[in-house]
């Protein structure tokens, strides 16, 4: 069978542009009240059922059929016996993947990541406690394809920043396990593996089960039923963000081979039919070369079958009035992904404020983020860059406030916190802050009684 792949072609010279370009961003979140109402279920059933609910979805939606969760559970003999079963070259390249991601994310926790005070000149103590997380829960897609990248993703943050334990959920449909999948959660130094997925995995993540243990936060990305899910669970749990369906944007200004190009709208419209790959280019003539590019590539892509539904029903190749234009509307649709395809990329990389993560010049394919520069692949989707962030090493820690006031700071800050209080009506704030005033030296230690 022939796939043919027509991005949409848009022009924002046409009066029509806006009405156009809006309706190609739409896209259904498949949270509809179907979707709501399933995932509520297995959350109320998970949560009073616990383990043998999520033995019951797991034989149901899997077709993994286990007696009791610990044939759910995978052990530490055999994380390593995958990893030792690579092959050299896979081997190798796995482990130097993680070694970049591990030193990225020990740069972004020296950066930020660490406890810090200062004292007023009165001689009171001001500062932050930055502590890890206990437990966290990281979630790893299983379904169309196996994603062992993002074991070491969510799992390499989380040890940087000092959580103790890492549970590892990933559904294996009728028990074929991915055995690179496997060698990561070895090497990344997950605690524990369930082989379970879904809302389910979600729910026993939240809620705890007589086996599962209740984590403090859920990361990771999965389908429809789990993004709902983690959106209800928030609150009872942290999380890291709902993903919706993978994005690319690629800012051309037609000096990169278009086959390079077009390889990179694939490499996101490959993930499944709901992702988007869009082209902005000033050059109307190259984004003719990258549409053959298209038309060539296509027929030898395994995935063409998904590439091509993913492109025609979500892809455009836009032609734009300069690159200044093209910025403009980056910063409008706020993409996962934005590769700056250019000769000069820092000319253009200030104009961009919105972006999951920014790759810069043309050998700088989005695929290399997504495997082995080291920065986290995990990333805002949807246009949620406009206010959040990439998985981090600051999402698997907490802040404390620290507070320490000296007998002198008591008496500079007491009469402003009673006047503040006084004027919220709040009179026992006040008097516990006037309180302070009345003390001429340090407290005193009671005696003990003989």
């Amino acid at each position: 069978m022939n796939f043919v792949a027509t991005p949409v072609r848009l022009s924002t010279s046409s009066t029509t542009f806006e009405a156009e370009f809006k309706a190609r961003l739409h896209w259904s979140a498949q949270t509809d009240r179907d979707i709501e109402q399933r995932v509520a279920d297995i959350l109320a059933d998970v949560q009073q059922r616990g383990d043998a609910a999520v033995l019951d979805y797991t034989a149901r939606f899997d077709g993994l059929h286990a007696s009791n969760m610990a044939g759910l559970e995978l052990s530490q003999a055999e994380l390593k016996a995958a990893f030792d079963g690579l092959p050299d070259d896979l081997r190798r390249a796995l482990s130097a993947a993680a070694q970049r991601i591990e030193s990225y994310h020990l740069a972004q926790r020296r950066a930020g990541g660490e406890s810090w005070s200062y004292q007023d000149a009165d001689g009171t103590l001001l500062g932050q406690k930055v502590t890890p997380l206990d437990r966290v829960g990281i979630y790893v897609p299983g379904g169309k394809a196996a994603y062992p990248s993002s074991v070491l993703m969510s799992a390499i943050p989380a040890h940087v920043a000092g959580v103790a334990e890492i549970i590892m959920v990933v559904p294996t449909p009728k028990g074929e396990k991915n055995q690179l999948v496997l060698a990561a959660a070895h090497l990344a130094g997950v605690t524990r593996v369930f082989t379970i997925g879904g809302a389910q995995a979600v729910a026993a993540l939240a809620y705890g089960t007589a086996t599962v243990p209740r984590v403090d936060k859920i990361t990771g990305p999965g389908n429809a039923y789990v993004a709902c899910a983690k959106k209800r669970v928030f609150g009872v749990v942290g999380i890291d963000m709902i993903a919706g369906p993978s994005e690319i944007l690629v800012l051309a200004d037609g000096s990169t081979p278009p086959d390079w190009v077009a390889m990179d709208l694939f490499s996101q419209a490959e993930h499944d039919e709901l992702a988007q790959s869009i082209l902005l280019c000033p050059d109307a003539d190259y984004i003719d070369l990258v549409q053959a590019s298209i038309d060539r590539l296509l027929p030898d892509m395994p995935r063409r079958q998904i590439i091509a539904q993913s492109l025609n029903d979500r892809g455009a190749l836009i032609l734009t009035r300069s690159m200044e234009e093209a910025c403009a509307i980056s910063n409008q649709i706020a993409p996962e992904h934005l590769e700056v395809s250019s000769q000069d990329p820092h000319r253009w990389e200030p104009l961009l404020k919105h972006a999951g993560a920014l790759f810069l010049g043309a050998y700088t394919s989005e695929s290399l983020g997504d495997y082995c520069a080291g920065p986290n692949h995990v990333l805002p989707t949807s246009g949620t860059a406009r206010f959040s962030s990439p998985l981090g090493v600051y999402d698997f820690q907490k802040r404390s406030s620290l507070i320490e006031v000296s007998l002198a700071g008591a008496q500079t800050l007491g009469p402003m916190a009673a006047l503040l209080a006084d004027g919220e009506g709040l009179q026992a704030h006040a008097m516990s802050a006037r309180m302070r005033l009345q003390s001429a030296s340090q407290p005193r230690t009671r005696a003990r009684r003989s």
